[in-house]
């Protein structure tokens, strides 16, 4: 523009020293090119401006997981999250913002979080093993229930006074938790009906909703590590531990379908005269396929727990080779004092009964319910290496372990 108005100052001197017909001619094909070259600049910023607004995203490649997607931008990223909760129907949108970036204005979401996050707030335990996959364990700075987690390096953390006790997740210590002014909470909701989390957001701090538990596929479970990873900067990273964690557990399922038997399961535990055990489409029940076991409650379907009487589960199971996941018992003797009953089980008189219980942190937080949604490749060669134990002979299991004599 600067030579444009050069060439216009020289044109108009030379106007001086015409006639005044020459003069309007000229000056009308001069307004003419001026206002063409003008166009042509308003032209042009607007496409650059249109180009800001709608700039190509980079997909974060999701392979398993339902509940969530990744966009990443030039200098922000879009997270969305897909019912959050069962039942729900909500879409909620998470602007991702690098310090400076450009937004476009146009752009509409739920929470805006700048990245990356120095401090955190998160609510699960099932979220601390991602924080530490990812290596920003030391940027979590409280948590409701502390002797919840099991976790040796977090625990160490806990122990310094790095990381403050925030009270019950159902009744979070907001007064502490606003002392701390975290960068988000990252949170998990059974419900809409989260006051402690809307008292939170109205001081400025973010909540966001992980909903990796509402997920029902193993694998799809363990991706929401690239939920997690966005925050910090870190989705390329996620990827590759994710891929990792992909490849040990399928090759697992091929390992498991060599197998020459099948042997018959039943899981679960007595509870106020009701056993409760994992519908055959829930999380848990999955791995029992995978692992090519015959669940002998596969065909049922539901959310939450299936409730029978023990007289329904004794006539339907009581030849069950394997009694996986028995609450809270660490040994046959504690399971006899319980009901002497269920010595009328094979697996109990066999002593095949394994529970998650008896692998627990220094504070009694049970490693299997911390752990083991990240790493379903751990969970499934667990199962494996108690129904084909030939398959994998030298394994040392991690959640699952017989019970006591």
């Amino acid at each position: 523009m600067p030579k444009i108005n050069i060439y216009v100052c020289e044109a108009l001197k030379f106007l001086n020293n015409l006639t005044f017909e020459v003069k309007s001619v000229i000056l009308k094909y001069l307004i003419s090119l001026f206002s063409l070259l003008l166009l042509f600049s308003c032209k042009s910023e607007e496409k650059n401006a249109s180009t800001i607004r709608i700039s190509e995203s980079n997909p974060v490649e999701i392979k398993y997981a339902k509940g969530f997607s990744i966009e990443e931008f030039n200098g922000y990223s879009i997270v969305k999250v897909n019912n959050p909760w069962p039942g729900s129907d909500l879409d909620l949108t998470y602007l991702l913002v690098e310090e400076n970036a450009k937004i476009p204005e146009d752009l509409r979401y739920d929470q805006k979080v700048q990245i990356p996050v120095e401090e955190v707030v998160v609510t699960s335990t099932t979220h601390i093993p991602a924080l530490e996959a990812l290596k920003v364990e030391s940027k979590l700075t409280g948590f409701p229930g502390l002797d919840y987690i099991s976790s040796e390096k977090t625990r160490e953390l806990i122990n310094s006074g790095k990381i403050k006790e925030l009270g019950k997740n159902e009744n979070i210590n907001t007064e502490v938790l606003i002392d701390l002014q975290p960068d988000v909470v990252i949170g998990f909701a059974i419900d809409g009906n989260n006051k402690t989390f809307e008292n939170i957001q109205k001081t400025g701090i973010p909540v966001v909703f992980n909903a990796d538990w509402v997920e029902e596929n193993p694998l799809g479970k363990a991706e929401w590590i690239k939920f997690m990873a966005a925050f910090f900067g870190k989705t390329a990273q996620a990827s590759t531990i994710f891929d990792q964690i992909e490849n040990d557990y399928l090759e697992a399922k091929e390992l498991a379908e060599t197998a020459e038997n099948q042997p018959d399961i039943i899981s679960g535990s007595m509870y106020k005269d009701q056993w409760y055990m994992p519908y055959g489409n829930s999380w848990q029940a999955r791995f029992f396929e995978e692992a090519n076991a015959n669940y002998l409650y596969k065909e049922t379907e539901g959310s939450g727990s299936l409730s029978l009487s023990f007289e329904n589960v004794l006539e339907k199971a009581q030849n069950a080779d394997f009694w996986i996941s028995s609450g809270e018992v660490n040994s046959y003797s504690q399971l006899l004092n319980e009901s002497r009953h269920y010595s009328q089980f094979k697996a109990v008189r066999e002593k095949k009964v394994f529970s998650v219980s008896l692998e627990k942190g220094e504070t009694g937080g049970v490693l299997y319910f911390e752990l083991g949604p990240q790493r379903p490749d751990l969970i499934l060669k667990d199962l494996i290496s108690i129904f084909h134990p030939d398959l994998l002979p030298d394994y040392e299991q991690v959640f699952f372990k017989a019970l006591k004599d």
